[in-house]
């Protein structure tokens, strides 16, 4: 096009105009990977909050149950401490680990809970000391530590 053929006039130009087809094309894929996309995130997110509640049912199940311990007799709230503790192993770590007794079960719960309060500290007497005729243990500082060790629970 040379310029002395060329329009003066702006209103003579005419706009650009993609074939019907190919804009059709090109927007459908578009459109479904942004779609796509989306449905993924979704998913994402739902995984994500699923596994939060389950995490924060249990721990939040276990620190109720415990509190529920809380109103019961000495010897009555470490006998229900210790039915709690395995109910918790069940569920934490499955079956096999919640029906070791003796040693393994100190070193199950030492595990589980990444302490030695069960094999070195207060928390001997729910494993080792409930049917023993002893000194009364100091229940109070018991449940606190159970109470600290149930609100680090992540599984």
């Amino acid at each position: 096009m040379n310029p002395l053929a060329s329009p003066t006039d702006l209103a003579q130009l005419r706009g650009l105009h993609l074939p019907a087809d190919a804009a059709s094309g090109a927007q459908g894929e578009v459109v479904l990977a942004i779609a796509l996309g989306f449905v993924a995130a979704l998913l994402v997110g739902l995984v994500r909050l699923m596994r939060a509640r389950s995490r924060a049912s249990v721990r939040a199940s276990a620190l109720r149950a415990l509190s529920e311990t809380r109103a019961l007799p000495p010897e009555a709230r470490l006998v229900a401490q210790a039915r709690l503790l395995r109910r918790l192993t069940r569920t934490l770590a499955g079956d096999e680990a919640a029906s070791t007794h003796g040693k393994d079960w100190t070193a199950t719960l030492d595990r589980l809970f990444a302490t030695d309060l069960f094999s070195k500290g207060a928390g001997r007497v729910v494993t080792e000391g409930l049917y023993r005729r002893s000194s009364p243990a100091d229940v109070e500082a018991i449940d606190s530590e159970l109470g600290r060790l149930f609100a680090r629970i992540r599984a």
